[in-house]
C-alpha cells in the first residue's frame, strides 16, 4: 500500500502543516473550478484562488511549489484509489461514476496546472513556463514510479493518464497553444514518455500506449511541428515500445495481456502507415533493428510504406521493367546513424577492404566479428548484420554510379561488396545466413535505389548459391514475408515474383519445392496469386516466358 500522508511528510521533510495546508488549497480549488462563477476556462477562479496561494505562502519559494504539486498530485491519486476500492465492495456502482468521481478532481488538478504554466512569469518569458511544466512533469514521474514499485500488481494507470491527457490536450487546445513554446511543450511530454517506457514502468504501458498513440499528440509530433522536428522524439517511443515487446514476440508469448498489446501497436502502425508513410519510410531502420526477426507481419507494415507522392508501379504487371522506373535511381532517406553500431576497428578494416580487398583476413575473420556467442538463437549481433548490410549495399551503389553505371545483375557482380555477401551467403551457419538475408529483405520497399540493388544481390545469391540449402533459406525470407496478411512491400513483391518467373533461376525444378505436396500447393498458389493462374501454371510447366 501507498504511505500514509505522515510517514510520506517525514520521507520528504514536508514542513509542519504543509500537507493540510495543500489538502485544504486543493479542495478550494476544486469547487471553484466546479462553481458555475468559474468563467470560461476558470480563468476568473484563477485568479482569486492565486491570491489564496499567496496567503498560505505556497508561492514563496520553488521548494515550496515543488511539495505543494507533489502533495496535490498524492491526493488526487489516493482519492481515486478510494474510488476505484469503493467499486470492489460495490459491484453494483457503474465504472462510469467511479470513472467520473476521480475525473472530477484530477481535472481540476489539470486546469490549475494549465493555468499557472500558462501565467508564470512574463507573457513572453517562455522559460519561466517551460521549467514550471517540465517540475510539474517530473513530479508526477516521480509519483507515479513510487506508487508503481510500491503497489505493484495493485497499481491503477487511470489517474496518472488523465492527468497527462488532459494536461496535454489543455495544453494543446487552440485558445491555448502558446506558439513560442510549442514545440518545447512536445519536447517536455516525450521526454516524459520516454522516461515513463514500458521497460521502466510496464503496469503503465496500456495508458501509456495510448498517450503515445493519441491523435491530437502523433498530429503534433509528426505534423504539425515544423521542419519534422518532432519525427526522431516520436520515432524513439516507437522504439521504446518495439524494446518492451521484443523479448515476448521473440519467444511467442503472447497472453492476454501481451495480445492486447500487440494488436495495439498494430493498430498505431497502420494509423502511421495511412496518415504518415514518409515517417515510416525515414525510420524503418531503426525500427527494423529492434524488432525480432520472426515478427513479420509488424515488420511488413514498416516496410510497405512509400512516399505519398508515388505512384507504385503495379508489381503484377508482365514484362515490368523495374530498372526503366525513374524513382529507381534515387536513394532513400535513412534518418539512423546505422553505422553507429560498428567497432572503429572494424569499420576501419571494412572500408579498406571494399577499397582495396585487404586487409585479407577481413572475410576469414567476418564470421567471428559478427558472432557473440555459443547460445543457439543468440549467436549473432543483429545489429551488426544489419548495419554491415546496409553499409556495404550503399557503397556498392556509390561505387556503380561512380562508373557510370546502373545497379543490374552484371554491375553488382565482381566487387569487393559482393565477396562481402557471397561469402557471408557461404561462411555463416543457417541462424547466421537467416539474419543476413532478413537483413537484405528488410531493405526490398518501394521503388528506390536501395531497393533495386538488393532485389538484384538477393537473385545473385540465388543464382550463384553452391548449395540448395542457401537458395531454400532465400526462399524461405522471401516467402514468409508473403503468407501473411497483406500489406507486402512492393520490392518483395517483384523480387519473388522475378526469382519464379525468370526461368534463368530454374525455381521450379529446386527439390525444396517438391518435398511434400502441402509445400508444393503453397508455392503454387502464390505464384497463382502472384502471376495470375494462367502464366503461373506455364511457368510451373517450364514452358513460361522470361
Amino acid at each position: 500500500m501507498m504511505h500514509s500522508g505522515i510517514s510520506q511528510a517525514s520521507e520528504y521533510d514536508d514542513p509542519p502543516g504543509l500537507r493540510e495546508k495543500a489538502e485544504y488549497l486543493l479542495r478550494e480549488w476544486v469547487n471553484l473550478y466546479h462553481s458555475a462563477a468559474a468563467g470560461r476556462d476558470s480563468t476568473k477562479a484563477f485568479s482569486a484562488f492565486v491570491g489564496q496561494m499567496h496567503q498560505q505562502g505556497i508561492l514563496k519559494t520553488d521548494d515550496l511549489i515543488t511539495r505543494f504539486f507533489r502533495l496535490c498530485t498524492e491526493m488526487c491519486v489516493e482519492i481515486s484509489y478510494r474510488a476505484q476500492a469503493e467499486q470492489q465492495h460495490n459491484p453494483a456502482a457503474s465504472a462510469a461514476i467511479i470513472r467520473a468521481k476521480c475525473y472530477h478532481n484530477l481535472d481540476a488538478f489539470v486546469r490549475l496546472i494549465a493555468l499557472l504554466v500558462k501565467h508564470s512569469g512574463e507573457a513572453t518569458n517562455t522559460v519561466t513556463k517551460i521549467n514550471l511544466l517540465n517540475k510539474v512533469l517530473g513530479i508526477v514521474v516521480g509519483v507515479l514510479i513510487q506508487d508503481h514499485d510500491v503497489r505493484q500488481t495493485e497499481f491503477q494507470q487511470l489517474p496518472y493518464h488523465r492527468i497527462f491527457i488532459m494536461l496535454l490536450l489543455e495544453l494543446n487546445a487552440p485558445e491555448h497553444v502558446l506558439e513560442t513554446i510549442n514545440f518545447q511543450t512536445l519536447t517536455a511530454f516525450c521526454n516524459t514518455f520516454h522516461i515513463l517506457r514500458p521497460t521502466k514502468a510496464p503496469g503503465f504501458v496500456y495508458a501509456w500506449l495510448e498517450l503515445i498513440s493519441h491523435r491530437i499528440f502523433i498530429a503534433r509530433m509528426l505534423a504539425h511541428t515544423p521542419q519534422q522536428k518532432g519525427w526522431p522524439m516520436y520515432a524513439q517511443l516507437l522504439i521504446d515500445l518495439f524494446k518492451y515487446l521484443a523479448p515476448f514476440l521473440r519467444n511467442v508469448e503472447l497472453n492476454k495481456p501481451m495480445q492486447i498489446l500487440y494488436k495495439g501497436t498494430l493498430r498505431v502502425l497502420l494509423v502511421l502507415l495511412h496518415d504518415f508513410p514518409e515517417f515510416l519510410c525515414d525510420y524503418h531502420y531503426g525500427f527494423c533493428d529492434v524488432i525480432p526477426p520472426n515478427c513479420i507481419q509488424l515488420r511488413n507494415l514498416i516496410l510497405s510504406a512509400f512516399p505519398r507522392n508515388m505512384r507504385l508501379p503495379d508489381p503484377f504487371t508482365p514484362n515490368l521493367k523495374v530498372d526503366m522506373l525513374s524513382e529507381i535511381n534515387i536513394a532513400p532517406r535513412i534518418l539512423t546513424n546505422f553505422t553507429g553500431v560498428m567497432p572503429s576497428q572494424f569499420k576501419k578494416d571494412l572500408d579498406s577492404y571494399l577499397k582495396t580487398r585487404s586487409p585479407v583476413t577481413f572475410l576469414s575473420e567476418l564470421r567471428s566479428n559478427l558472432q557473440v556467442s555459443n547460445e543457439p538463437g543468440n549467436r549473432y549481433n543483429i545489429q551488426l548484420i544489419n548495419a554491415l548490410v546496409l553499409y556495404v549495399g550503399t557503397q556498392a551503389i556509390a561505387h556503380i554510379h561512380n562508373k557510370g553505371s546502373t545497379p543490374s545483375m552484371s554491375t553488382i557482380t565482381h566487387s569487393a561488396h559482393m565477396d562481402i555477401f557471397q561469402n557471408l551467403a557461404v561462411d555463416l551457419d543457417t541462424e547466421g545466413r537467416y539474419l543476413f538475408l532478413n537483413a537484405i529483405a528488410n531493405q526490398l520497399r518501394y521503388p528506390n535505389s536501395h531497393t533495386h540493388y538488393f532485389s538484384c544481390t538477393m537473385l545473385y545469391l540465388f543464382a550463384e548459391a553452391n548449395t540448395e540449402a542457401i537458395q531454400e533459406q532465400i526462399t524461405r525470407v522471401l516467402l514468409e514475408r508473403l503468407i501473411v496478411n497483406r500489406p507486402h512491400p512492393w520490392g518483395l513483391l517483384i523480387t519473388f515474383i522475378e526469382l519464379i518467373k525468370n526461368p534463368a533461376f530454374k525455381f521450379w525444378s529446386h527439390d525444396f519445392v517438391h518435398c511434400a505436396p502441402e509445400i508444393e500447393k503453397l508455392f503454387q498458389s502464390v505464384a497463382q496469386c502472384c502471376m495470375g493462374q494462367k502464366q503461373a501454371q506455364q511457368v510451373m510447366e517450364g514452358t513460361g516466358a522470361s
